[in-house]
């Protein structure tokens, strides 16, 4: 550390890890097969993603971080001094350093399952953030979590940017936020970025672009199963699907199988029709006045909010009442 001044403490609940091979093959029974999104996130996938967020056609990183370059400082003076930042998710580095940057918090406490990565991304931020006190926990996020006692004292911050939110099933999105606010306590601040309801061609677009990474990336969770499971999925079988569905107010991902074939996945075999659609994500979008209903049923009141000029994406502070 460059400071011995500096706190770093690491806190590990052991997280339960799935059985994922269980996992799976509980999806494939379904009526509809479904895969779980973070089958996303090998190395592979975790590359894919970030060339996602530089395409054209995907305005979301790009809007958000806009917004915070445009309004971090107002965001600050609201919050105050004196705070512990808690990251819902170890996510993109250069979103959490425009947070520091702004808010000087005292305390840092970002939340990942994954114990490596979240390790070696916190070490980085306290090296480069030297006054900051940094206390990781590997955890499972969607469950209640109890912080590091050295942050009792502290004004919370919540921070879940990305819209990551979207991912949840609304009812899923409410029992999240409501734990949630239980681990901030009444005052504690939550900013979350939240995508917005739009022009069904400006969403689809961004999920369905021109250089076909979006595509890449949902298909190498098929990829990802057959290195960690060794299952014998033949990718050039399957093609990217996705599309909104207005009803539910989401993207609906799929991979759609191309021919009739079977799968092998640890000793059991499934069968897929021709044309029949593997499910692999939700990506639900919330016209503002829809989440700040969602907050407020979750224990919520809004502190502040702050669209883009064509309210494409929201940024919210909320604080838990």
């Amino acid at each position: 550390m460059n400071t011995s001044s500096q706190q770093f403490a690491f806190l590990d609940l052991h997280p339960q890890v799935e059985d994922v091979c269980a996992e799976v093959c509980a999806g494939f029974r379904q009526t509809s097969k479904s895969l779980s999104p973070k089958f996303f996130y090998d190395q592979q996938g975790s590359e894919l993603f970030e060339a996602i967020t530089e395409l054209d056609e995907y305005y979301p990183t790009r809007t958000e971080l806009a917004l915070f370059d445009s309004n971090l400082g107002e965001i600050a003076e609201i919050i105050g001094s004196g705070s512990c930042v808690i990251e819902y998710g170890s996510g993109s580095s250069l979103k959490i350093r425009k947070l520091l940057n702004a808010l000087a918090p005292r305390a840092y406490v970002p939340i990942d399952i994954s114990r490596d990565y979240l390790l070696y991304g916190a070490q980085e931020l306290a090296r480069d953030f030297p006054a900051l006190d940094v206390f990781p926990v590997c955890a499972d996020f969607g469950q209640t979590i109890a912080l590091p006692e050295q942050t009792n004292d502290l004004h919370r911050i919540g921070f879940f940017p990305g819209s990551s939110i979207g991912n949840f099933e609304p009812s899923n999105a409410q029992q999240f936020l409501q734990r949630v606010a239980h681990t901030l306590g009444p005052g504690g601040h939550l900013l979350i970025g939240v995508d917005c309801k739009k022009d069904s061609q400006v969403l689809e677009r961004a999920y369905n672009d021109a250089a076909g990474v979006t595509a890449a990336f949902n298909l190498n969770a098929l990829a990802h199963l057959n290195r960690v499971l060794g299952c014998d999925f033949n990718i050039e079988a399957f093609q990217h699907e996705a599309r909104y569905n207005s009803e539910r107010g989401c993207i609906e991902m799929f991979l759609r199988s191309t021919r009739e074939q079977q799968v092998d996945i640890c000793g059991e075999v499934f069968t897929f029709a021709a044309g029949e659609r593997l499910h692999t994500e939700n990506s639900y979008k919330y016209a503002p006045g829809e989440f700040l209903q969602l907050a407020q049923a979750s224990g919520f009141d809004s502190a502040g909010q702050w669209l883009d000029a064509q309210a494409y994406f929201g940024l919210y502070l909320l604080k838990a009442h």
